[in-house]
């Protein structure tokens, strides 16, 4: 017989496009994937998965599978749901999705506050900064920085964030204040790689018009942190989020570059999975998510407030 937890661990699977992948965003090794989706197949008497090499494609059996496992699963988490609702309960299992080093700063403290405020509710914070390669049926709430891909999620904006081009004083210098976004075509770079976006090419906003630069990096990381102290120690320009080096500008470590043309700006956003949006949990954490950024704690030097 299947349980939910089986449909749920075979969403995973099927929306993934490798096992790697669906142990990735299942939080768990490749070995522990493949041994449970064994078993699953054992129990149910079929293959439910093509493996060929790196890549996964369901059988025909695997396709029925997915699509019936899932209306069951959300409609049992539908019909939960309304029962708690109407005795005013917040609890079940709570699945966030937070970017890694904003989710470290920002989001941890505040899941922490939460689960004390409402302790029925187990809630679960995996870290990314690649969350678009985590299957929406394993999350209910992600916090996003940044321009938004999937116009089907509903998003909700928490928090103002404006992205900075910035270096630090003794950069400036040594080569003077940039006068334009194409003179950084020329200048010591460092980029930032993360969510498989262009990261040489920078985009920035002068006079409502947006104008675009290819930048040759001379170091390039896939850790915001790392960037950031490469920055403060002179080594080339980079554009942050305003969350990560507010009180380095503000302490003058960095300097904002090119202020009448800023980078686009990159506001925290919630995106709730569809299916999870009438839940008393997520809205008690959406709501916290709200209160807690009331005051914007990089614009106003202060800690988010507790919830």
């Amino acid at each position: 017989m299947l349980t939910s937890a089986d449909l749920d661990f075979f969403a995973a699977v099927a929306t993934s496009p490798s096992l790697a992948a669906a142990a990735r965003s299942l939080g768990v090794s490749p070995p522990a994937v493949t041994q449970r989706l064994q078993e699953l197949e054992r129990r149910v008497g079929v293959r439910l998965v093509h493996r060929t090499g790196r890549t996964l494609a369901l059988t025909e059996e695997g396709l029925l599978l997915a699509d019936g496992g899932g209306s069951i699963v959300a409609a049992l988490g539908s019909l939960t749901d309304q029962i708690q609702a109407r005795r005013g309960a917040v609890t079940g299992r709570l699945r966030l999705v937070a970017p890694l080093g904003f989710g470290r700063v920002h989001i941890a403290p505040l899941v922490a506050a939460f689960q004390e405020t409402h302790p029925a509710v187990k809630v679960e914070l995996y870290l990314s900064d690649r969350h678009g390669t985590i299957a929406e049926g394993n999350w209910d709430v992600a916090v996003h920085i940044g321009e938004l891909r999937d116009s089907s999620l509903v998003a909700q904006r928490i928090a103002p964030n404006d992205r900075i081009c910035c270096a630090a004083p003794s950069l400036i210098a040594l080569r003077g204040m940039p006068t334009s976004p194409a003179e950084l075509a020329n200048w010591p770079c460092i980029a930032i790689r993360e969510n498989d976006e262009d990261t040489t090419l920078w985009r920035f906003v002068a006079a409502e018009r947006l104008e675009t630069v290819r930048v040759e990096p001379v170091l390039a990381t896939n850790d915001g942190e790392v960037a950031r102290d490469w920055a403060v120690a002179g080594l080339g320009v980079v554009v942050r989020s305003e969350w990560s080096i507010a009180d380095d500008l503000a302490a003058g470590r960095l300097v904002r570059l090119l202020p009448e043309a800023p980078p686009p700006g990159a506001d925290v956003m919630a995106l709730v999975a569809s299916r999870a949006g009438r839940s008393a949990r997520v809205t008690a954490f959406i709501a916290a998510l709200r209160q807690a950024f009331t005051r914007v704690p990089w614009r106003e030097g202060a800690p988010a407030p507790p919830t």
